[in-house]
């Protein structure tokens, strides 16, 4: 695959933090055990953001961090970037909308079409909510930037 950075988007259970002792099969269902810790001695760049797949979740702090760790990635051609969670639907979705917002000057309904064409995505309501605030917020700052600039 060649994957070079991996921006981890599923909040790591902490009773699943280091242990000594090997977990029963149960307590390890619907888990997500890929913390920083998993990919510790192996040549990636890694970005945690511990998100949880709730509503009521501001995954909205981690919009610009995110975007800036794909973006910098992404400057060089030959790197690949990993953007996962535990289903792959919401979280990771979510920050990869918010990358295609801020860094490709996309609004949030293009950059929702732009990824339903590859994948399936279902961010929550409330990080929806939070991406449509995202969206207002660049469009009154590219609208500035446009005023400035013809000023």
């Amino acid at each position: 695959m060649g994957i070079t950075h991996i921006l981890n988007a599923a909040a790591v259970e902490k009773s699943l933090k280091i242990s000594f002792e090997i977990p029963s099969k149960n307590s390890l269902k619907g888990k997500v055990n890929t913390g920083v810790v998993y990919y510790q001695g192996r040549s990636l760049n890694y970005y945690d953001v511990p998100a949880e797949n709730k509503c009521s979740f501001n995954i909205g702090e981690y919009f610009f961090p995110a975007a800036q760790f794909i973006h910098q990635a992404l400057s060089n051609p030959e790197n690949k970037v990993l953007v996962h969670c535990k289903k792959g639907i919401s979280r990771s979705a979510t920050l990869f909308l918010a990358y295609l917002m801020i860094h490709h000057d996309m609004m949030v309904e293009d950059a929702i079409d732009h990824v339903i064409e590859v994948i399936r995505i279902r961010p929550n309501i409330g990080f929806l909510k939070q991406l449509t605030i995202l969206n207002s917020n660049l469009k009154s700052r590219r609208i500035l930037q446009l005023k400035n600039d013809y000023s």
